[in-house]
């Protein structure tokens, strides 16, 4: 019999487990192929930046590239870009390699939020995630076959204490906060962080700190020139910082993970088997991101951000993005129409944006990255005003 003889024999339906079928495309690749289909489209649905990575970060990957680091490296990353890990973070939190304390370069940050997550859920266990929430963290938990228990943060997108302590149960292992947050560009509070820190560390609950637009935030949100973090708090969280973000090279997937010492070496086992390590080449050119001064780059995002709020906030409640380069955007009622079918609408008049039912168990609101050149984010908030009005 030939191949396209016995082709039909295989039931692959029949195969593929619940816990695949349980997971959702995302929302946000959709609008990215949607945008791919329109002519000159007007595409605000991809938080990825729009300025080109630094000469000096590019050249140290030519570097080494040509010096032949195309092979492996070790599982927990580079020595010299743990080195210089280790370094910032000692400046910025207060963090030093010691017997409690490890840390991991990984294949993105989803690497490392991935690694921890199978490291720590298994069946039945319950996440607390915020909502609105990354599109993908509720999948993480799904695929360790963990429970997806949401804190709703509105209408101000604060993820406290207050609003996470009732929703503790004996089944709690995992809290995960994102600040800057994806998608409402919230940065919340030293105080806010030192108290989710303390009411995790009572219940014993281990928190994840998603912090990959850490670099990008914004001055009136600075404590001390710097991001609030839970990490000058404990060290006994998980924090998640990553490179591509901030400097542009998303596509390189580099991140890390630092937390105690004993969860590290369990993410770094599942690295093994997993991903092996981050590309080589790429983590020995991310020593050069901590000499990028970013200051330029974020004073002409805030002047984004500030384009947004002064073109929409007379007709609708838009969240003052504090960090990172989204606006989450409520569908005023008058109009009568979800997020969802808000954004098919926006379709006919070219405009790509994601509806915020993609990133929460409400559909009242709308995602747009102001990381898009000027010309385009002032087309696209036109169309907005012109749909809104």
């Amino acid at each position: 019999m030939t191949p396209s003889q016995t082709a039909g024999k295989l039931n692959l339906e029949r195969l593929f487990t619940p816990r695949v079928k349980s997971i959702d495309a995302s929302g946000i690749r959709r609008a990215f192929e949607l945008g791919a289909s329109i002519q000159d489209p007007i595409n605000l649905s991809i938080g990825q930046p729009d300025f080109p990575v630094d000469d000096r970060i590019k050249q140290a990957a030519i570097k080494a590239i040509e010096e032949n680091r195309n092979g492996y490296s070790l599982t927990q990353g580079l020595p010299e870009l743990r080195t210089a890990i280790w370094s910032h973070l000692t400046k910025d939190v207060g963090w030093t390699p010691s017997e409690q304390c490890d840390l991991i370069v990984t294949a993105g940050t989803t690497g490392a939020l991935v690694l921890a997550v199978l490291a720590i859920i298994e069946d039945g266990d319950e996440v607390i995630l915020p909502d609105p929430f990354f599109v993908a963290y509720p999948q993480f938990v799904k695929v360790a076959g963990g429970k997806v228990v949401l804190c709703d943060t509105y209408p101000d997108f604060r993820m406290t204490a207050e609003r996470i302590a009732p929703l503790i149960t004996p089944r709690t292992k995992m809290v995960i906060i994102d600040s800057p947050s994806n998608p409402c560009g919230v940065v919340l509070t030293s105080s806010e962080l030192k108290a989710i820190v303390e009411l995790c560390d009572a219940h014993g609950i281990l928190l994840v700190s998603d912090e990959i637009y850490d670099a990008f935030t914004f001055p009136e949100a600075l404590d001390g020139g710097r991001c609030p973090s839970p990490a000058r708090f404990s060290s006994s969280l998980l924090l998640v910082r990553g490179f591509g973000k901030s400097y542009g090279c998303t596509g390189w997937r580099l991140g890390y993970g630092a937390g105690p010492k004993s969860l590290i070496q369990q993410m770094a086992k599942l690295q093994q088997y997993l991903f092996v390590c981050a590309p080589t080449p790429l983590q020995a050119a991310a020593i050069a991101c901590f000499d990028v001064d970013l200051s330029p780059i974020i004073a002409r995002y805030v002047l984004r951000r500030d384009m947004v709020v002064n073109a929409l906030s007379d007709l609708t409640n838009v969240t003052v993005s504090q960090g990172a380069f989204y606006a989450f955007i409520e569908i005023p009622q008058r109009i009568g129409l979800t997020g969802t079918q808000f954004a098919e609408r926006a379709v006919a008049e070219r405009l790509i944006v994601v509806p915020g039912g993609v990133f929460s168990a409400r559909d009242t609101h709308i995602r747009i990255s102001f990381a898009a050149p000027e010309t385009k984010l002032a087309e696209g908030l036109s169309v907005l005003r012109r749909m809104m009005s």
